[in-house]
């Protein structure tokens, strides 16, 4: 790890421990390995929460702050150095690494986590653990927390509350610092090149696999560590599946192709859905509920700034598509009832916008005190209003069945309004059929 990125990890961990205060210890676990089948494994992947405080990115590893502690606020219990293993697997960074590469103040191996973590709990007034994360480490935590209740009257000393840190870490994460801005821009840089491919280059007869595998090939050939999220790669009928990610149908020239795909790099994530025609322009039908969604998203989009509440987005999308969907005939009514009453959701039966950071749906809270969150800068969003007409829908324009269009963007709130950060990702008919019918 480079100093200056020790020096952003440290500054985190310094805002988490004076959140928690003098007194407390938080309680962090690495992600454990996950199998894939018999004895293989997924490639790993580290918790995020955990990542976000160390920078340390190996299983079978336990983060301890301790605020105020004179032995040291930040202790790591980590899997020691075994040449024989790191044969297999990889060189480890070790108790020594710990300390000297990741600025722990004073490092254990994981298998002393019965002989140091008791004594910390002891001298703790509070402790912080999220539950449920992780089974094992729980029941080991619970343990903890019940041989301290039954010792405190006897030695007058340990915590008297178990409490989840993630509030803690999440308000944290969800106000994005520069290095985190700049490795999600790197990451949507990424995603921009490979969805140009794809508007260039997909034709019909081309398997939608095909697609999928060009994407990833320019995440991880531009240095991503590949996809932030299963890529949706949906063409025709697929498109008004949400979350198709079969991408096993052969597109045919004219279809509308649907890629909601986003590389990841160095732990962010980027988060773009484009739809455009196979190797033609839009037709008339798909150009007129195109460029419904392209305005409701502009309009949303254009709203945000400082201060507007979280659903503000949604609210104008929602009624931009709901007008056009009523003179397009896919709806009948009011406008205000077709809303109240939810009437839209056979063609938009999703939210407008999520938070986007390390994860693609990012943590932080959407309400506070029954209301929605006002919206600050350093937070980042996605816009990605959409309109998706099953095609077996009998009571839907014909011409229209088996459409699904949606457009996302990732916005940044600013101190003065909003940057749209993936706006160099074309989107403008006349940008996308200047690359679908070339």
């Amino acid at each position: 790890m480079t100093p200056e990125k020790a020096a952003i990890f440290r500054q985190r961990r310094k805002r988490f421990a004076e959140a928690i205060g003098t007194g407390a210890l938080a309680i962090i676990p690495a992600a454990p390995v996950a199998v894939r089948s018999r004895d293989v494994e997924f490639p790993y992947h580290q918790d995020h929460d955990f990542y976000y405080l160390t920078g340390f990115d190996e299983p079978e590893t336990v983060m301890l702050l301790a605020s105020g502690h004179p032995d040291g606020e930040f202790v790591m219990l980590v899997r020691a150095r075994d040449k024989e293993r790191e044969v297999w697997t990889g060189r480890r960074a070790g108790v020594e690494g710990a300390v000297i590469d990741y600025g722990a103040d004073r490092a254990f191996r994981i298998e002393q986590f019965d002989e140091i973590v008791p004594r910390y709990v002891r001298d703790s007034q509070r402790v912080y653990y999220a539950l449920g994360a992780n089974e094992r480490m729980s029941a080991k935590v619970i343990e903890l927390m019940r041989a301290s209740e039954a010792n405190r009257e006897r030695i007058g000393a340990g915590p008297t509350a178990l409490l989840d840190p993630r509030e803690i870490i999440h308000e944290q994460r969800l106000f994005k610092q520069p290095d985190e801005l700049a490795a999600m821009r790197r990451a949507i840089a990424i995603s921009d090149q490979a969805h140009r491919r794809a508007m260039s280059e997909a034709r019909g007869g081309a398997g939608e696999w095909e697609i999928q595998a060009l994407l990833e090939y320019a995440f991880r050939s531009q240095g991503a560590s590949g996809p932030a999220y299963p890529s949706i790669v949906a063409s025709g009928p697929n498109a008004t599946i949400l979350h198709y990610i079969h991408n096993d149908r052969r597109m045919e020239q004219g279809d509308l192709l649907l890629i909601d795909a986003g590389s990841e790099f160095d732990f962010y994530a980027s988060d773009i859905t484009r739809t455009f025609p196979v190797a033609s322009r839009f037709s008339p039908v798909q150009r007129g509920l195109y460029q419904l969604v392209l305005e409701a998203q502009l309009k949303a989009i254009e709203s945000i700034r400082p201060g507007v509440p979280f659903d503000t987005p949604h609210d104008i999308a929602l009624r931009i598509l709901v007008e056009g969907m009523r003179e397009l005939k896919m709806l009948r009514g009011s406008v205000d009832e077709l809303i109240s009453g939810a009437g839209y959701r056979r063609f938009y039966m999703h939210r407008t916008s999520h938070w986007l950071g390390m994860d693609v749906h990012d943590v932080g809270v959407y309400r506070t005190g029954g209301e929605p969150r006002k919206l600050e800068p350093g937070m980042v969003l996605t816009v990605e209003p959409g309109i998706y007409v099953a095609a077996d829908d009998q009571d839907a324009p014909p011409e229209m069945r088996g459409i699904g269009i949606r457009i996302e963007d990732d916005v940044l709130v600013t101190a003065d309004g909003y940057e749209v950060m993936s706006a160099q990702i074309p989107k403008r008919i006349d940008e996308v059929e200047a690359l679908t019918s070339a």
